[in-house]
């Protein structure tokens, strides 16, 4: 039987490890390409209520990457993951929103720290 939530969570967590274990170079280029993805989709409409234009946009984008060898594919399955979440109609979202923000989290720039 299909499991949309145990399917996005295994995805999640792949992509969580990816982001995490990467550094320099390959983590700017995963911040930038997040930065874009969330662009991306957020230039999209809704259709009917339901962000799957924006979905099927980012994973577009994620399977060219991928094909590639591309590590920001990582960032475009993220933002995937993160409009269907944002649609809360899945069993468990919250759980999966808690690991998408961490994943996110960790490709956003650094808070500049007072002093």
């Amino acid at each position: 039987m299909h499991d949309e939530t145990t399917d996005l969570m295994n995805t999640l967590t792949f992509t969580l490890g990816v982001i995490a274990s990467s550094e320099g170079h390959h983590r700017q280029r995963l911040m930038d390409t997040y930065g874009e993805a969330q662009a991306l989709a957020a230039g999209i409409g809704l259709e009917n209520g339901s962000a799957r234009p924006r979905i099927v946009a980012c994973l577009e984008r994620f399977k060219a990457c991928k094909a590639a060898k591309d590590v920001t594919a990582a960032a475009w399955v993220l933002v995937a993951i993160q409009e269907r979440i944002a649609e809360r109609d899945l069993t468990g979202w919250q759980t999966l929103k808690i690991v998408a923000d961490k994943a996110a989290a960790l490709l956003r720039p650094p808070r500049k720290q007072m002093h």
